[in-house]
């Protein structure tokens, strides 16, 4: 119990004005709800169960599908539904994602690949410019749509482990997307931010802005009727309305006639992966990543090299631990350029690259005096990979939790939609390697596409401790890797943890960049051990469960100004 000096000075002085049983109930109270006056950041606190997402409308979903008897896999298929109503920018229907799930009465952990997948017709000329490059125009169109996985992932998971029908699960997206949205601030900005790109799609530009092309303001009401009929195709039809039925032909229907090459067969022929997830440990608690082609190996790798360093000792977000942290980050990005590549046709040596002694081996490359003075060029074919990727974070009363990562690839993906749906189509086909530097990231036909995204959950007494996953890009891995530290070594609550601020650097001879929030001192002294700095743009969001003493803790990060934690009491 994490009841402190402060608390207890606190009810120590309150006893002189109570009576005995009063100070009693108090000290009973304040341990039962495990307060600390000690932390600036508070986690919301739930009895049997919790929702945190970047979206309050979302999380509030499937915290009611909870509340109505559905466990956590049920309410994660309810709040991804819902986030494609809600944030229309990253949650989808036209994307893919990851996603961890634990099974309690299984005692079984899942890993679950949804993510893009290369058309049949994939070529080296699909998004290449007439420098055999990728051609920033061609990635914005139907040429860099991928076949969708996102419903068939929902559609299989709940096939497979949830509990209420499927129908109840979709039908509060569909209200959604039917009465309408009242817009915030947050989501008007990104539409304003984005709003000449997608007015230049007919289909974008009738289902979320104002006839004319005006955009909808803060406190307005947005009906998308198109999405809604998408919906109540996959409400009813399941995931065959999708990869065989209307809905799906619409979408092919639009990508072909804007150029690109996915078909009815790509569609029909699309499966998820359900496997194992990777495991590794980190100072003795078990995590479970997701296997390539996401990029939990890489964030194993990292912890690996951390934890030879006595990070509790150095302090948190002190310059030596944000040195280490950097230098880890330099090795970790070198060997993504060189080992990761799109599945199956390329498989990273992970067992190699998640042990311990490779680790003990990179880290050796560490000075802890200065920074490194080689010049390394990871070649990342991801740099430019979308922000406003999104993750949600679900546990039930039984012990149940899922933590799923999904994404359109770019914030509104190739922002285009195909007439009559709705939603916008994933840019997947972006995260390929255009122009021949990188055979392992090649495009392929059936190729899976490589990502940055690494949901984890965290271990205790053989049970689900953090459940956790962050948007990114390639700031993902090092997101993960500072909020791991953060309740692992500094014993911060999940909120705390959530809120530091966070660095990112790159295996190359770019700065350390260093999120609002660090003094100016601290770029100061980390420039005097070698390093190059500058100041950045938030990195992350993160939205993050912690299960403790029966106890949901949520930890919504605030760098997204709708994100929420919806407890269930």
């Amino acid at each position: 119990m994490r009841l402190t000096a402060t608390l207890a000075a606190i009810l120590a002085a309150a006893s002189l004005a109570a009576p005995h049983a009063a100070q009693a109930q108090a000290a009973k109270g304040a341990a039962e709800y495990i307060l600390d006056y000690d932390a600036i950041h508070h986690p919301v606190m739930g009895r049997k169960g919790m929702v945190v997402s970047q979206n309050e409308v979302a999380s509030q979903v499937g915290a009611d599908i909870l509340r109505q008897g559905g466990n956590a896999v049920d309410a994660a298929v309810a709040t991804g539904l819902a986030l494609a109503v809600t944030l229309p920018r990253a949650g989808n229907l036209g994307g893919g994602g990851f996603m961890l799930v634990h099974l309690a009465k299984e005692k079984r952990t899942l890993a679950v690949d949804y993510y893009g997948q290369a058309p049949a017709a994939t070529d080296a000329a699909l998004l290449a410019g007439a420098n055999g490059k990728m051609d920033p125009a061609k990635r914005y169109s139907h040429r860099a749509v991928a076949v969708p996985g996102t419903v068939k992932g929902l559609y299989e998971v709940h096939r497979q482990y949830g509990k209420l029908p499927w129908k109840k699960l979709v039908e509060p997206a569909v209200k959604l997307a039917t009465d309408g949205l009242i817009l915030t601030d947050d989501m008007t900005y990104a539409l304003d931010v984005y709003r000449d790109g997608l007015l230049a799609d007919a289909p974008s530009a009738k289902a979320l802005y104002k006839a004319g092309g005006a955009t909808y303001a803060p406190g307005e009401r947005l009906k998308q009727p198109d999405l809604a009929w998408s919906l109540r195709q996959i409400r009813d039809g399941g995931a065959d309305a999708f990869y065989r039925g209307e809905l799906g032909r619409r979408v092919v229907a639009g990508v072909q006639a804007g150029g690109g090459v996915l078909t009815q067969e790509d569609l029909a022929g699309y499966q998820i992966r359900i496997s194992e997830p990777l495991w590794c440990d980190y100072r003795g608690t078990p995590v479970a990543y997701m296997p390539p082609p996401a990029a939990g190996v890489l964030l194993c790798e990292l912890m690996n090299i951390v934890e030879r360093y006595p990070m509790a000792e150095y302090g948190q977000n002190s310059v030596q631990s944000l040195h280490v942290t950097a230098e880890a980050m330099k090795l970790v990005f070198a060997d993504r350029a060189k080992f990761m590549g799109g599945w199956p046709q390329h498989q990273p040596p992970v067992g190699g690259l998640s042990s311990k002694a490779y680790a003990a081996e990179r880290a050796k490359l560490i000075d802890l005096g200065k920074a490194m003075d080689q010049k390394v060029s990871p070649g990342d074919p991801l740099l430019f990979e979308s922000r406003d990727t999104t993750h949600y974070s679900v546990a039930d009363a039984e012990g149940n939790v899922v933590s799923n990562t999904f994404t359109l690839g770019s914030s509104f993906g190739a922002h285009v939609m195909a007439a009559g749906t709705g939603f916008f189509l994933n840019d997947a086909m972006a995260n390929f390697a255009w122009g021949g530097d990188e055979p392992a990231n090649a495009p392929e036909p059936g190729k899976r596409v490589i990502s940055t995204i690494t949901p984890l959950i965290a271990f205790k007494d053989d049970k689900p401790w953090l459940v956790a996953g962050t948007p990114g890009g390639t700031r993902i891995i090092p997101a993960m890797a500072q909020l791991l530290s953060n309740v692992v070594d500094h014993k911060l609550n999940v909120a705390e943890a959530t809120q530091r601020p966070r660095i990112f650097q790159a295996a190359s001879d770019t700065p350390v960049e260093f999120e609002p929030g660090f003094p100016i001192d601290m770029l100061k002294l980390m420039e005097a051990k070698g390093h190059e700095t500058r100041t950045s743009l938030t990195m992350g969001s993160t939205q993050s469960i912690m299960i403790e003493n029966g106890v949901f803790e949520g930890g919504a990060d605030s760098r997204r100004p709708d994100a929420a934690a919806v407890p269930v009491d």
